[in-house]
């Protein structure tokens, strides 16, 4: 898998300080993403086990509240085995510390058992995610008021409660 970039100080995807992954590779190519070139699953530059002890060093300080994978889309099948495995390291590091992840893929169609992009460690990644925004960005339905969501089909899933 690879990766665009790593935001150690986001305060826009997700509630206070995060660190926030944004993987390569997108199959939706919404009209009016804005991180289109992370639709190119080569752009940017490989993970590694460097890469995942960047993150886990990021998010040690008090004040960073959790972690958010975005993209690109981490539940794309090529980046579910990598995104899973650190959100792995990342609970068993940082119990409190939230995980949000957005995809848009739907949570109730797509990422159940015989939904489109389901796979062996599907689950499992969704077992580490509190929070979950799900949908494609529709241009159409772009609201700016929306905390959180770029458009208002997208919903703000809570799977695990911190």
């Amino acid at each position: 898998m690879n990766y665009g970039n790593i935001k150690k100080y986001d305060i826009a995807d997700g509630p206070g300080v995060r660190v926030s992954l944004f993987v390569s590779g997108c199959r939706h190519h919404c009209k009016g993403c804005f991180n289109a070139e992370t639709w190119d699953f080569g752009f940017g530059q490989p993970f590694t086990d460097e890469t995942v002890e960047e993150i886990l060093e990021a998010l040690k300080p008090d004040h960073i509240q959790g972690f958010t994978a975005l993209g690109g889309e981490p539940f794309e099948p090529e980046n579910q085995p990598v995104v899973t495995v650190l959100m792995k390291k990342i609970r068993e590091h940082y119990p409190d510390k939230d995980i949000w992840c957005y995809t848009g893929y739907l949570y109730d169609v797509d990422l159940i058992p015989g939904g489109r992009v389901f796979t062996d460690v599907t689950q499992e990644m969704l077992s580490y995610i509190d929070v979950l925004v799900d949908g494609e960005f529709i241009e159409a339905e772009k609201d700016i008021s929306l905390q959180f969501c770029g458009s208002r089909n997208q919903r703000i899933l809570h799977l695990h409660q911190q």
